[in-house]
């Protein structure tokens, strides 16, 4: 039995050293960073609210979607640490084949430089920081 305070064991096991993912491609860290970062509403819709299902799914659309994304992004531009900004300015300038369907182009590469920065966090074990990043989005429903 767990007590408090103790660290579980990683659900996902993680076996990839920062150097490699340095080497990655930053798409790669927004392909996970889009997923963890979804996780993450999700939870926190879930831990906040007692909605159903489609009523979670829809709330949790408001804070995934390209456009908040990139807002949020531009609100939390000004924590983040050197690396942290080199990261998000390679996930932004990826070059992305994929046409946005119902975002601005710019939108679009500033939620990948989002999801990039979330990735990169994620694959290279920085939790504390991870946290850290995600406690700066205020996640509550309309109602």
């Amino acid at each position: 039995m767990r007590h408090k305070g103790e660290k579980m064991e990683e659900l996902i096991e993680r076996k990839r050293e920062e150097i490699d993912v340095n080497m990655m491609s930053p798409l790669t860290w927004a392909y996970i960073g889009d997923c963890v970062y979804e996780l993450y509403v999700r939870q926190e819709l879930i831990n906040k609210t007692n909605l159903k299902p489609h009523r979670l799914h829809i709330e949790a659309i408001r804070y995934v979607k390209a456009s908040k994304q990139a807002e949020i992004l531009q609100k939390i531009s000004d924590r983040l640490t050197e690396e942290e900004k080199d990261i998000v300015r390679r996930g932004r300038n990826a070059e992305n084949h994929h046409l946005p369907k119902n975002a601005s182009v710019q939108d679009y590469m500033y939620s990948t430089a989002f999801e990039a920065l979330i990735g990169y966090l994620y694959l290279t074990k920085k939790d504390e920081r991870l946290k850290e990043i995600l406690s700066y989005i205020e996640i509550k429903p309309l109602d």
